[in-house]
């Protein structure tokens, strides 16, 4: 069978991040500047290949002085590592619709291999004729295992951001 190639829907699709913060709050943050190709026998995930990349300079957390800082050196450094990137390895069915994508994450040049729960959103064509289909894709990393190691102690002896970073997509692919 023939692979068909989906294109990411920007207009339709968000990447986000969710850290601690205090350890009483959490801050969401996104990419807004990424690219996101996907490459599969069919709608089922099985034998998918899937590619992702970010532009580290189009973080935002919605404040400068914080999406500076996660630009500096003290976590993603864009200058000396301008993109992000995942490339899955094997997509395995772990449920109807629900999927396990295992791949490499590298952020500042630092690649570590993670596992991702994917589900199946739907498929549709639009009123435009375009094929399209949705998936929410989850996972957790720990920051300090790609060198995003800056942190501080509160008085009370709690860190000001969190070790673990949630990781979500929430993606729409046209068929090319």
């Amino acid at each position: 069978m023939a692979n068909t190639k989906w294109s990411v829907d920007k207009a339709h699709s968000e990447i986000q991040f969710k850290v601690k913060h205090l350890v009483i709050s959490t801050v969401t943050g996104q990419f807004n500047d990424y690219d996101v190709n996907l490459e599969s026998e069919s709608e089922d995930l099985v034998n998918a290949k899937a590619e992702f990349t970010a532009k580290v300079d189009s973080i935002t957390t919605f404040n400068n002085d914080r999406d500076n800082h996660l630009k500096s050196d003290d976590f993603f450094n864009a200058t000396a590592y301008p993109e992000l990137k995942f490339r899955s390895a094997k997509f395995e069915k772990s449920g109807e619709g629900i999927y396990k994508m295992t791949g490499n994450l590298t952020i500042r040049d630092i690649t570590k291999e993670l596992t991702f729960n994917v589900i199946f959103g739907g498929s549709m064509v639009d009123p435009w004729g375009n094929h399209k289909v949705g998936y929410e894709i989850s996972g957790k990393i720990n920051r300090f295992d790609f060198g995003l190691k800056w942190n501080a102690v509160t008085e009370a002896g709690g860190f000001v951001v969190g070790s673990d970073v949630q990781i979500i997509l929430n993606v729409q692919f046209v068929k090319s």
